[in-house]
């Protein structure tokens, strides 16, 4: 296999494993309400109360309030839908990379300053909402873990380019990937 073929297999690995990890993330938002009832259960089943008080207890705060949102004011959940939706549109706009690497680069780097603004945000929101500081640290973790395959992709794409401007004579067009 050509050292071409080889990075742009990695890059699709990549972005493959990172859109389904985005789209998982994003489909997660449509049930919200029965995944916390279930996380409650499965928690409690596996002694958490006894071991983590304290993630019981916010896990607790937060079924009983989107319990109060869905019973009483369900267009609330509203805004986590356009959430899911959101990741969705976000994976799709990754087939660009996939098909062309080089030429949509801008996508990947769109991904990674995105994967970066999850920190502040976290930060900044997370008190202002009342989020503890250790789920707020959760939050981040998406960021920063997300950025790690879009980092990979970004230096394969770029030795790809490298690769395909060494193998053009000067004056003369760069073949497509």
């Amino acid at each position: 296999m050509s050292e071409r073929a080889a990075l742009l297999k990695g890059i699709r690995v990549w972005l493959a494993f990172f859109v389904v990890c985005l789209v998982l993330s994003g489909a997660t938002a449509f049930p919200l309400v029965h995944e916390l009832r279930w996380a409650e259960e499965v928690l409690r089943s596996l002694g958490a109360p006894d071991h983590l008080p304290g993630l019981m207890e916010w896990i607790e705060r937060v079924r009983d309030g989107l319990d109060t949102a869905d019973a009483d004011h369900p267009f609330l959940l509203y805004g986590t839908d356009w959430l899911a939706f959101a990741h969705l549109v976000i994976a799709v706009a990754f087939l660009g990379p996939y098909r062309d690497p080089v030429r949509n680069v801008w996508v990947v780097e769109f991904g990674l300053i995105a994967c970066a603004g999850v920190v502040p945000l976290a930060l900044i929101c997370g008190p202002i909402r009342g989020i503890p500081l250790w789920w707020s640290v959760i939050d981040m973790a998406f960021g920063v873990f997300g950025a790690v395959p879009l980092y990979v992709v970004r230096k394969k794409i770029k030795r790809l380019e490298a690769l395909a401007e060494a193998a053009v004579p000067a004056g003369a067009a760069a073949p497509a990937p």
